[in-house]
């Protein structure tokens, strides 16, 4: 069993709030996540994909009254937007007769749009959390490559070669688009989607330029934004935005875009081993989305993420705004023998970052240059998860 980062933070918000929301992709691992939970409390736990767990909530409030004294544990919960209105109603009431904590916990697999469900019925009554794929902080640093390689999805990390992990991965894709992503509403074709997925992973890392995928694609910016919005919304891609607080500097305002999980990225660009993926040039790309999300998985609530690009070659890969707002330059280097450019220096005499870190593929951590350390993936998230 992989123990989640996350765990002890999801038990943390059930003893604060009456309920929890549990973001995440299909397959990253919520289910698991939510048994593991249960061993500590009386539980029920209803699929609402299954229409004998859907059924037991024909009468929802009756049936979750008389489980009040449970932790109800409700899967896939974007799919019953009527619920909401229910949920709230059950927690104010309980509050009126001391049940204040632990109530329910929600997950789901379209983020914005259980934001919004959630948001307008349950405001000041719930907590949210993320739970990514399985990260360099949870999987031994020895084997981080086969990590980068499969990417974080389980069923995929733990599959006995790469060509059976890689069969999951396009299966997977496949599910999302030609089941999920219908399922939600939008009538996207299939093919179009996988297209737009595939252009994104070749330019993984890259500016976004909606009018080039917009031409490529045949259809106009417009659309290409709906896609995007639609990607992200489902957890799949990250759009990092630039950071735009300095306005002496002319500053790149176009965001970065990565797709989130590394195997994902190789899966559609049919890089099938080690060997094919460090001879392809998404290489560096796909490392920097790899180390990015990892940073990110365990950095503190309310942690904000950026890069920083000038017109005039000044260039920071992540910037983390901690909650205390203390600034961290981070730098990702695929090398064992890490140095840097002159951009790097340039960004933070214009941000004075408090701390400065190369994050590279070697196993110690040391002093680079005055104020800079190299250091190693798996040092550089336990710093951060303990800032």
């Amino acid at each position: 069993m992989i123990e989640r980062h996350l765990k002890p933070l999801l038990a943390t918000a059930l003893g604060s709030n009456p309920a929890v929301v549990l973001l995440g992709p299909r397959q990253s691992g919520k289910t698991t996540l939510a048994q593991e939970i249960t061993k500590t409390r009386d539980s029920i736990y209803l699929d609402l994909e299954t229409t004998s767990d859907r059924n037991r909530l024909t009468d929802a409030q009756a049936y979750l009254e008389a489980h009040e004294n449970h932790l109800v544990i409700l899967d896939e919960v974007q799919r019953f937007p009527d619920l909401f209105q229910e949920l709230r109603g059950l927690i104010d009431r309980g509050r009126r007769r001391g049940l204040k904590a632990g109530r329910f916990l929600l997950l789901g697999s379209a983020s914005l749009e259980l934001l919004r469900q959630s948001g307008e019925s349950l405001a000041g009554r719930v907590s949210y959390l993320e739970l990514t794929p399985i990260h360099a902080a949870e999987w031994p640093a020895a084997d981080s490559e086969l990590l980068w390689l499969r990417g974080g999805f389980p069923e995929s990390l733990l599959a006995r070669t790469h060509t059976a992990s890689l069969r999951w991965r396009h299966d997977f894709i496949r599910s999302y688009l030609e089941r999920d992503i219908p399922q939600l509403g939008p009538r996207i074709a299939a093919e179009t989607l996988r297209r737009f997925w595939t252009m994104l992973a070749h330019h993984q890392g890259g500016l976004l330029n909606a009018a080039s995928l917009a031409r490529s694609l045949g259809v106009d910016g417009k659309t290409v934004a709906a896609y995007m919005d639609l990607m992200v919304d489902l957890l799949l891609v990250r759009r990092l935005q630039p950071w735009h607080r300095n306005a002496g500097k002319r500053l790149i305002k176009a965001p970065k875009i990565y797709v989130r999980d590394s195997g994902l990225t190789h899966a559609l660009l049919g890089i099938a081993d080690p060997e094919a993926l460090l001879a392809h040039p998404v290489a560096g790309g796909s490392w920097e989305g790899f180390v990015i999300e990892s940073l990110l998985a365990v950095a503190p609530l309310g942690t904000e993420a950026y890069f920083y690009r000038t017109s005039g070659g000044a260039e920071i890969d992540l910037l983390l705004k901690l909650p205390d707002g203390k600034i961290w330059a981070i730098e990702i280097k695929r090398s064992s023998a890490p140095t840097l450019d002159r951009g790097f220096h340039h960004a933070c005499g214009d941000l004075a970052p408090q701390r400065r870190y190369v994050v590279y593929q070697g196993t110690e951590r040391y002093p680079l240059q005055k104020d800079v350390e190299a250091i190693p993936l798996r040092f550089l998230t336990k710093a951060l998860a303990a800032a």
